[in-house]
């Protein structure tokens, strides 16, 4: 789905990559690629685009090109810019992380919920690349290698990240986001009863075009935002709200917490999207009390990356990785899981 074309490139926007799509002049003489995508992407820097090279993201002609191949009148060229914080000088600093996993190409963490994933405006410090900055340069057998942030998930949900340290095994995990084939599922707990308890939702999703900070589902006609799928299942039901089960098919912006409130059930606990309020059940002081008491140990929306899945950059075996429920949203759930038992709710 194109977002915009500018100068005959199409622009495809994704959560990982600005996708440019374009053909080479039917005059174009020979001109290495590296050189002639400095002058025709002009909104990616010339370390973008060397990286893009670099991790076999250039494409001519359906392969994969070095950055001294020459381009050729009419050449077809696909090129996946990764998208990066803001050109910022990332400061180390010493925040403990959770490290589940760890080897020569990758990490696992399980990030907590308040911390936001990289620099940008309003956050220069505090975040997890700059964690990650500091354990890599603390340690010598990271000598030479730095992070890079295969996916991104929102400052207040918890749970797992994968994070490339190399080159290599960032393209190999780049592509497999692309393609699709990760294997990532959340637990998400929201307002209601679902019904039916086992689904897909495939809806366009784009930016609200009343509060750009959000997003929500689109018309097919609309022809803007991008196609997003996900497939849930329901766990546990507490009446008033259920645990859920999210798979990721796609990976767009906000989309569990999106794809749920379009179904009637929104994240319990989720202020942004309107769940910190009640949604579901009789206000009565004590349901009220009750709550407000789940909000207050659990200030957060319900939502945590419980798993991933993918094939290893360097041994191409399958691996996964599980993660608990954090404190807080184990405790909220457990909180529903009684109280529907003592009192019918």
């Amino acid at each position: 789905m194109s977002d915009t074309t500018e100068n005959e490139i199409e622009i495809q926007e994704d959560e990982l990559f600005l996708k440019y799509t374009f053909n080479v002049d039917a005059g174009q003489e020979p001109l290495r690629v590296d050189k002639y995508l400095v002058n025709k992407i002009l909104r990616a820097s010339r370390n973008k685009l060397q990286e893009a090279i670099e991790r076999k993201q250039v494409i001519v002609g359906g392969k994969a090109v070095k950055a001294s191949y020459k381009v050729q009148p009419n050449d077809h060229i696909e090129v996946l810019v990764d998208k990066e914080p803001d050109e910022l000088e990332v400061l180390p600093q010493d925040i403990p992380l959770n490290v589940m996993y760890e080897d020569d190409d990758l990490m696992i963490i399980n990030k907590e919920a308040g911390m936001v994933m990289h620099p940008g405006f309003g956050n220069r410090s505090g975040t997890l690349l700059n964690a990650l900055a500091f354990l890599l340069d603390d340690k010598a057998t990271h000598k030479g290698k730095r992070p890079w942030l295969v996916h991104r998930i929102d400052k207040d949900t918890s749970g797992l990240i994968v994070v490339a340290k190399n080159n290599d095994a960032m393209a190999h995990l780049s592509r497999q986001f692309k393609d699709h084939t990760i294997e990532r599922t959340y637990n998400a707990l929201v307002w209601g009863s679902m019904d039916p308890d086992e689904g897909t939702v495939s809806t366009i999703i784009g930016r609200d075009q009343y509060d750009r900070k959000k997003f929500v589902v689109l018309s097919e006609d609309e022809k803007r935002g991008k196609h997003a799928v996900t497939h849930y299942k329901v766990l546990e039901n507490f009446l008033y709200t259920s645990l859920v089960e999210c798979k990721l098919e796609t990976g767009r912006t906000h989309q569990i917490r999106v794809h749920l409130k379009h179904l009637g059930h929104t994240l319990f606990s989720d202020d942004f999207y309107g769940g910190k309020r009640i949604l579901k059940g009789v206000v009565f002081s004590k349901y009220k009390q009750f709550v407000e008491n789940c909000f207050s140990i659990m200030p957060r929306q319900g939502l945590h990356a419980r798993s991933l899945g993918f094939t290893h950059p360097t041994t191409k075996e399958w691996v996964q990785f599980d993660s608990e429920l954090p404190h807080d949203m184990a405790t909220v759930v457990e909180k529903w899981r009684s109280a529907a038992k003592t009192y019918g709710f």
